[in-house]
């Protein structure tokens, strides 16, 4: 065993809840992995996955990114995320503008305004396509009263082997051809998106304990059951390794009474700092 995979071990094996992963080292190939094929709740990790299918939409001509949305009041009932549902409807914002504040807010009114542009049969099967078989979207936006013991059935979910997958191809799209004609997104807009990726501005989870001017492109997610959270992080401005993260089953509070969000969030941020010291 060697000392990264050690490192990892004892951090999961340290907490009073489940913790599942599936990193990739981008320098050499190397995969570190442990339930990476579990279906867990996704939470807003799901967003990646939306963002690549209606940009698949519109680079295939079916959807207008310039298109305008009103911000209509009905368009915030049940959200619990974002910034949106405090605002004055009556707001205009062209469709890419929507996808930006469901990523870089993680917005559900910005959400709701994306995915009524598309089905969720139609985000389901292109996950499906491109071999994210663990991954199941089932909601518009996540009933805000589940309970914190509810099932899988009752949310979105994925495996942290499908996040990597798909963020793989993103970051292989800015030089391979081949990886954006899979993703069938135009080499441009899988640059959008990995900028979008990269504007995120919560620096919890993945780049909580990286030095402050790391790049990275993250998505993360808050769900009844856990934290999680998915992405790439770059050095020298090439990808050095990729990872997904989903704790699950997280306790309200440990025994020494730390928050259990806070613990996980800070398990996130611990398993990123080991990958960041050990592929350099």
């Amino acid at each position: 065993m060697n000392i990264i995979t050690s490192s990892l071990n004892s951090i999961c094996e340290g907490v009073p809840y489940s913790v599942r992963y599936s990193i990739l080292n981008a320098r050499d190939g190397t995969v570190f992995e442990r339930a990476e094929r579990e279906e867990t709740p996704s939470a807003s990790t799901r967003k990646i996955s939306i963002m690549l299918a209606v940009l698949n939409a519109a680079s295939e001509g079916r959807l207008d990114l310039d298109d305008h949305i009103v911000y209509e009041p009905r368009l915030r009932d049940g959200v619990a995320s974002g910034i949106f549902r405090y605002l004055t409807p009556g707001i205009t914002l062209a469709l890419r503008d929507a996808i930006v504040g469901m990523i870089v807010l993680s917005d559900n009114v910005c959400t709701r305004m994306v995915l009524e542009r598309l089905t969720l049969q139609e985000v389901a099967d292109y996950c499906q396509a491109l071999g994210m078989t663990g991954t199941h979207h089932r909601f518009l936006i996540p009933p805000p009263t589940l309970p914190a013991d509810h099932g899988l059935e009752d949310v979105t979910t994925t495996t942290a082997a499908d996040q990597v997958r798909l963020l793989k191809l993103l970051a292989d799209a800015r030089h391979s051809a081949a990886s954006a004609r899979i993703l069938g997104i135009s080499p441009a807009l899988c640059q959008f998106a990995l900028q979008t990726l990269g504007q995120q501005i919560l620096r919890y989870g993945i780049p909580s304990r990286l030095p402050y001017d790391v790049q990275f492109a993250c998505k993360g997610g808050r769900g009844k059951r856990g934290r999680m959270d998915a992405g790439i992080v770059f050095k020298d401005k090439e990808p050095l390794y990729i990872l997904a993260v989903f704790t699950d089953h997280v306790p309200t509070a440990l025994p020494d009474g730390t928050p259990g969000y806070t613990s996980a969030l800070e398990t996130i941020g611990k398993i990123s700092r080991v990958c960041w010291d050990g592929f350099q």
